[in-house]
């Protein structure tokens, strides 16, 4: 089930497959683009990811009813869809310079389309792998669209009941999609932890026979980094430079040093996997004489009968293993030792 974007390898014998995504907080402005870029390579992000759209792609420029944001608990309550993804949007000639200084970085870029005309402009692009959105999802002729280019398809879950990711897993794969990750999303704004779910991500691996990862829009990186634990491969974060610095995604998004940590504790949960394992590791083999076991704790003669008075089970593990206490209570000593004698078979 392993495979390649770029150069780097996803899935379970490599490390996480960590994806900064910039959104809106470019804020725009591309030298603040290009700085964020620089931030997510120097925090050791895999790959930076864009969104392309435009607010015409996306809506129709109406202010009022369906398409004005009234919900109290939206963080983009008080504005139209139209006014919001026009102040979102990446424009479409920053691209080229932002993948170019992404390649130049060592890191690896793509974006999410939203609608058919996105995915042709970003296969002029020669992009690596593509993202579906949440929101999209269900929009299968787009899912068509991008899995008929054969690259990796990255498709976050968000809302989807199990019949509607079953139709989307298909007609993805009938469409040419050959590698698909799906990402266990909670579309909310930021999300509470106690309503993300993770323990979905195995049972989702398990039913669409696919990698599975995260696509986390909570507070920190303990949400992400226990998703490795139960099998993630790829973890996708908003990020930013600064939140105080505002934008439409800002609050939700990673800084440069929490995603620097992201990437180091995400690949510490992964190397921590490991097998099924019991006893001591080659590691802890030196350990072993730090155990407690049983030795001589006063001078004795030869003949003298073992008593608590003078075994003790302590440390270190040289002598023999205290289970072994009782068995040796009102035996002889065959000779004489002195306090410190690590107790052995050849002393009975």
């Amino acid at each position: 089930m392993d495979f390649q974007i770029g150069e780097r390898w996803i899935g379970k014998n490599h490390k996480p497959f960590v994806i900064a995504e910039m959104s809106g907080n470019h804020n725009q402005s591309l030298d603040r683009a290009l700085a964020i870029v620089d931030a997510a390579a120097s925090a050791g992000a895999d790959a930076l990811k864009l969104q392309t759209y435009t607010a015409e792609t996306m809506t129709l420029d109406i202010h009022e009813g369906d398409f004005f944001i009234e919900d109290p608990g939206s963080l983009w309550k008080g504005n139209s869809l139209y006014r919001l993804y026009q102040e979102a949007y990446t424009p479409w000639e920053w691209h080229g310079p932002i993948f170019k200084r992404c390649n130049e970085l060592g890191m690896l870029a793509f974006s999410t389309p939203f609608d058919e005309t996105a995915v042709d402009f970003l296969e002029s692009l020669n992009v690596p792998a593509y993202k579906i959105a949440s929101f999209e999802n269900t929009d299968i002729q787009l899912v068509r669209k991008v899995a008929s280019t054969g690259k990796p398809l990255i498709i976050s879950t968000g809302m989807a009941s199990i019949a509607e990711l079953d139709e989307t897993v298909r007609a993805a794969r009938e469409a040419g999609a050959e590698h698909i990750v799906l990402l266990k999303c909670t579309s909310s704004y930021p999300t509470p932890p106690d309503n993300t779910n993770i323990t979905t991500i195995p049972h989702m691996e398990q039913l669409f026979q696919c990698q599975v990862g995260i696509s986390d829009h909570t507070m920190g990186v303990g949400v992400s980094v226990a998703s490795v634990a139960l099998g993630a491969t790829v973890i996708e974060k908003h990020f930013t430079l600064r939140r105080a610095d505002g934008g439409v995604d800002s609050t939700f998004s990673l800084e440069p040093e929490e995603m620097a940590s992201l990437v180091t504790e995400s690949e510490r949960a992964w190397q921590s996997l490991g097998t099924i394992t019991y006893g001591a590791t080659e590691r802890e083999k030196e350990s072993m004489k730090h155990r407690r076991s049983l030795y001589i704790s006063k001078n004795m003669k030869q003949g003298d009968i073992f008593t608590r008075d003078n075994i003790k089970a302590i440390r270190p593990g040289m002598g023999l293993p205290t289970k072994y206490l009782d068995h040796l209570l009102g035996r002889k000593i065959s000779k004489d030792a002195t306090k410190g004698t690590a107790i052995t078979w050849d002393l009975i």
